[in-house]
């Protein structure tokens, strides 16, 4: 078993890909519809890959010196020498994702534009298939990477278990930097151009964002591709290889031995089959409604969700039977992550009560929808919190918490697990929403008939409830997940200074490391926050400055130089990204060096928890803006170009930068703050506490 379980591991990557590639092929092979249309997206394509070229250049340096950084400290001996390597792997396979599917998505969109000509049902179908080559890419290169990896560390160089694990929690690092950089940066240039389409085109000009006189129009559905699609990518992979494989490290730690740290994998293995399963299960009706649109794709995440847990009982009972209670871990981890995707969809949806308030709120002018946009932002972050409390709590003491702590740590872990094994649908109805919010792009563009841009609306509609859906399954994962790193770098503590870690709340250290902590998310918001803002303002005055200077634009008569935006946008953003990236790799070395280890396991409790309320409300806070102004903009409380629609937009421009730049990015600060500790473990043990902690 134990060599063929890791080979079954890979098998199920493999299929993932292939699966990803059929689709891929599959989607090129439709008509992109019209020559206005082919042309439009080529823009689109070409801006997107011309600044992830850019990007991945500036990440690589920041690569290169980290692996020399690590590389010196693996031939001091503070470091096992796969470390180093291990870094770059999963930062390049983290990167690859999201390219992979910002290329699928590019190709996706005038093509999801042409099939809703056909219907609404064609138009869903080949956009969820778009999203299910980005969800079936990411947990296929995850899983590939987490197996090799464990084959080589077990039958190549021989390690034990208790060997293998820590150092693969490593390439979580590399995994989580990337992902970090893509999020902000791929966040500040969509949200730059967003903002800078609405205020000016919308609100100022009084046309639509993609109208093609808009001159941020091609630069805003680049930033879709850039951001929420490349940079979803690249987050959902360090989450979904972190949860897997700080799982491990606890089996490793709880004395489960071999079998407790495949469960994990093969979980995730044999979620890939059930989330494959699931994509035959979506389909929707013409006319339908947003409910039975969001039906349609829950349909497919439930059927999932059903099989893997099946199936990883079939597994738990096999591998574990001693400790086959730890199945209601994954279980509750299943239902954790169904139950936020639920009340998310409550909050942000424009079928429910909520979002349906906020629209109405408009009627009094700007001030108040923003009030209460965040103030439902707020009220949602009670639920979520009270889902995973409950999740900690079931998987903990299922799992034989009660009896052995390190037990019922395991559990947590595998409930991480069990709400990421059916990543592949999940994340497949998430990025199915940029290349539907493309599409919509691309039928005001091009000038099709009404009826046409209706059906992408509803489809972009429901994108945008699916997005704030797939952020709470992440945001729920890092929290679970965080705290298991957390276990890990205490266990790596004690393994090296037995005695070292004194966590009573009074302890000085500890407490310090809390107020910091918590501080860190607000601290790395605003900055990414400020950087859109930024990077907008730019934005507002090149496309002020060219409906002013190019003769006969508004009329329609003349080209906007829609490069120029682009170029603004690249520059701002691979600028701004610096800083707040560099706060969550600098932060954790800082605080050990000054308060020793005690005050940086105190730091990340802090972080993990008022990083995860934070990020809940702002994506909720934005989700919710964008719906109630795409409601009004249905027809409902005066429809577009009245007083309320402008009032919507501007909560919907304050929530951008809320749901796709700062909020998203949130919980892959909290666990890289984790990888960061763990590697720097030996030196902080060392070097830390300045002789007073």
């Amino acid at each position: 078993m134990e060599t063929l379980a890791p080979v079954v591991v890979l098998c199920c990557a493999i299929i993932a890909l292939i699966f990803s590639c059929v689709n891929f092929f599959k989607i090129k092979k439709k008509p992109e519809g019209t020559e206005t249309m082919a042309k439009i997206s080529a823009k689109i394509r070409k801006g997107a890959m011309a600044y992830l070229k850019r990007q991945y250049k500036t990440v690589g340096i920041f690569f290169a010196v980290m692996f020399v950084i690590l590389l010196i400290l693996s031939f001091t001996g503070f470091l096992t020498p796969f470390v180093p390597f291990a870094f770059l792997t999963g930062g390049f396979f983290s990167g690859l994702s999201g390219f992979i599917g910002m290329k699928i998505a590019t190709y996706a969109n005038s093509r999801t534009a042409n099939a809703a000509q056909e219907g609404l049902n064609k138009g869903l179908r080949l956009a969820f298939a778009s999203g299910s080559v980005m969800g079936f890419t990411v947990v296929g290169l995850g899983l590939l990477d987490i197996s090799i990896w464990f084959i080589l560390l077990k039958f190549a160089f021989g390690l034990g278990v208790e060997d293998i694990m820590p150092a693969m929690l490593t390439f979580g690092m590399g995994a989580s930097s990337m992902a970090l950089f893509a999020r902000v940066g791929g966040g500040i240039f969509t949200k730059a151009a967003d903002v800078g389409a609405d205020l000016v085109g919308k609100v100022e000009v009084g046309i639509p964002e993609d109208d093609p006189r808009n001159p941020a129009c091609i630069a805003d559905n680049v930033g879709d591709n850039v951001g929420d699609v490349a940079g979803m990518g690249a987050d959902l992979y360090e989450s979904y290889v972190g949860s897997v494989i700080s799982c491990g490290a606890l089996a490793a730690s709880a004395g489960l031995g071999l079998n407790g740290v495949l469960v994990p994998m093969l979980i995730a293995a044999v979620g890939i089959i059930a989330s494959i399963i699931g994509t035959f299960f979506v389909s929707t009706k013409e006319q339908a409604s947003q409910k039975m649109l969001l039906g349609s794709l829950r349909r497919g995440t439930y059927a999932s969700a059903i099989i893997s847990a099946i199936s990883s009982a079939a597994l738990i009972y096999t591998l574990i039977p001693e400790h086959k209670n730890v199945l209601w871990a994954v279980i509750s981890g299943l239902l954790a992550g169904v139950l936020i995707g639920f009340f998310t969809e409550y909050y942000t949806s424009d079928t429910y009560k909520p979002t349906k308030d906020l629209s109405g709120s408009s009627e009094t002018g700007s001030a108040t929808i923003i009030i209460n946009g965040i103030s439902l932002g707020m009220l949602s972050t009670a639920v979520p919190v009270i889902i995973i409390a409950a999740s900690i709590i079931i998987s903990f003491f299922t799992a034989g918490g009660g009896a052995d702590f390190s037990s019922g740590l395991y559990g947590v872990g595998l409930s991480a697990v069990g709400m990421l094994s059916t990543l592949g649908i999940t994340l497949a109805t998430d990025a199915y929403g940029p290349v539907a919010d493309n599409a919509g792009g691309i039928a005001e563009m091009s000038g099709l008939p009404e009826y046409v841009r209706k059906r992408t609306d509803a489809l972009d509609s429901l994108g945008n409830t699916t997005a704030a859906t797939g952020k709470g399954f992440a945001i729920g994962s890092a929290a679970l997940t965080a705290l298991a790193l957390i276990v890990s770098y205490t266990d790596k503590i004690e393994a090296i200074a037995p005695g070292k870690l004194n966590l009573s709340i009074t302890n000085p250290a500890v407490l310090i490391g809390l107020f910091i902590g918590a501080m860190l998310p607000f601290l790395f918001s605003a900055m990414t926050m400020k950087a859109v803002g930024r990077a907008a303002q730019k934005i507002v005055i090149e496309v002020r400055r060219q409906f002013r200077e190019i003769d006969g634009l508004i009329e329609g008569k003349a080209d906007a130089d829609y490069a120029k935006c682009v170029d603004i946008c690249a520059k701002s953003s691979l600028k701004e990204m610096i800083l707040p990236a560099a706060l969550g790799i600098i932060a954790p070395i800082l605080v050990g060096f000054i308060l020793g280890c005690n005050g940086v396991v105190g730091m990340l409790a802090g972080a993990l928890v008022s990083g995860f309320v934070l990020a809940i409300m702002m994506a909720n806070s934005g989700g919710a803006w964008d719906n109630a102004k795409k409601y009004i903009e249905a027809g409902n409380f005066g429809g577009k170009g009245s007083e309320n629609h402008k009032a919507a937009v501007v909560g919907d421009t304050v929530g951008d930068p809320f749901k796709d730049t700062a909020g998203p990015s949130v919980n892959i600060l909290i666990k890289l703050l984790s990888m960061v500790s763990i590697v720097f473990a030996s030196l902080v043990v060392l070097f830390g506490g300045m002789g007073l902690f």
